[in-house]
């Protein structure tokens, strides 16, 4: 085990902090817990993140990882026994912690958008599309029917279901179709964010495929951010500009999507590339990661990754780690305490990253998963 000096310094946020001038979401020490019988689950962790008009934010880990709940704490949807306990969410530099039903409806949809994991149990089983959507826009002050009518149209056309689908019903459309409108309904006012929870997991891998080209040339068409939240890490290999692994509520790692790829700085993010095959290149064996996420009802000392990390170290049991910027890129792991480690394979320095778009072909076979 070496490590090489580098600029590594504790940090108190995420990688790639933006100037107030540009972000358009701004999370700071979000933290969420679950009360319970068997007492308190902190499911999201002091997580702070910023997001840039336009820009394409992953979000990814294993079930259970808090990914959809720090979704839900953003969009402020949270149900009992969920609860917000610390931090702050801004949306265009107004607070939505603490926001009224009525003052979150002005938003949402508006300016911002929520696609579920489930279409099917998110859109309205007895209404038609069309009918959903004319609820939508009604709700934010379109009363003509031609107007409703046209956009409802249009959005479809985007997302490529013909227009006649508006007079069908959920049931009547594939997994597929039913993302897709739900896609469109969230684009009806052009809002400037979407958050999307796992949309692509009922689909199969053509789909799930079609799907992100799709949702990525509607991004660039019309300029609204996206926060995608998937436990799919090859989904957002291509289509990401950043990418955020999470591990027991917390932040593991943080930054340029290529960055995180092509040199992940821990091990937890490495044994998560790990986990899937290529389909280029030599056989490689697949390791996965051994073992099973905390249990976050009991409260453990140290990294909570010490338990499963191959690269565990004894400080690593009593010593939680804090974030450390290591060029760029935000990563919780006492490695990078004192220099950068390549948590991959091998240790040593880590070669420059590439730059956007210029991946490997096993990157680019992962991103076809």
């Amino acid at each position: 085990m070496s490590s090489v000096p580098a600029k590594a310094s504790a940090a108190s946020g995420p990688a790639g902090q933006l100037s107030p001038a540009g972000r358009i979401l701004e999370v700071r020490d979000l933290s969420v817990t679950y009360e319970m019988e068997r007492g308190a689950i902190s499911a999201v962790d002091k997580v702070s993140l910023d997001v840039a008009p336009g820009e394409f934010v992953g979000i990814v880990g294993e079930s259970g990882c808090g990914k959809s709940t720090l979704l839900f704490a953003i969009a402020q949807l949270l149900a009992p026994p969920a609860a917000v306990t610390g931090g702050s969410v801004a949306f265009q530099g107004t607070s939505l912690v603490g926001m009224t039903d009525a003052q979150l409806a002005a938003v949402r949809w508006k300016d911002l958008s929520v696609v579920m994991q489930s279409a099917m149990n998110a859109l309205n089983p007895v209404k038609a599309i069309g009918a959903q959507f004319k609820d939508a826009m009604r709700a934010h002050g379109v009363r003509s029917r031609t107007e409703i009518a046209e956009r409802s149209a249009e959005v479809l056309r985007m997302v490529g279901i013909d227009p006649a689908h508006l007079k069908s019903y959920p049931h009547q459309l594939s997994g597929g179709m039913r993302q897709r409108s739900m896609i469109a309904m969230a684009m009806l006012f052009t809002p400037e964010l979407i958050i999307m929870d796992e949309p692509t997991s009922a689909l199969d891998v053509v789909a799930q495929r079609s799907l992100m080209v799709q949702i990525k040339e509607l991004q660039q068409q019309l300029g609204f951010a996206v926060v995608f939240v998937t436990h799919d890490m090859s989904l957002v290999s291509n289509f990401s500009d950043r990418l955020m692994v999470m591990y027991a509520g917390q932040v593991a790692e943080l930054g340029v999507t290529r960055a995180v790829f092509d040199s992940p700085l821990h091990p937890y993010s490495a044994g998560l590339l790990e986990a899937f095959p290529s389909i280029r290149g030599p056989k490689v064996a697949l390791t996965g990661i051994p073992g099973s996420p905390p249990d976050l009802s009991r409260p453990q000392e140290g990294c909570r990754f010490a338990p499963r990390c191959p690269k565990v170290m004894d400080r690593c049991r009593t010593t939680p780690p804090p974030l450390y910027q290591v060029d760029g890129t935000s990563v919780r792991c006492l490695l990078h305490e004192h220099g950068r480690f390549r948590s991959g394979s091998g240790s040593g320095p880590v070669p420059p990253t590439a730059a956007p778009g210029t991946g490997t072909p096993a990157d680019e076979a992962r991103s076809e998963h």
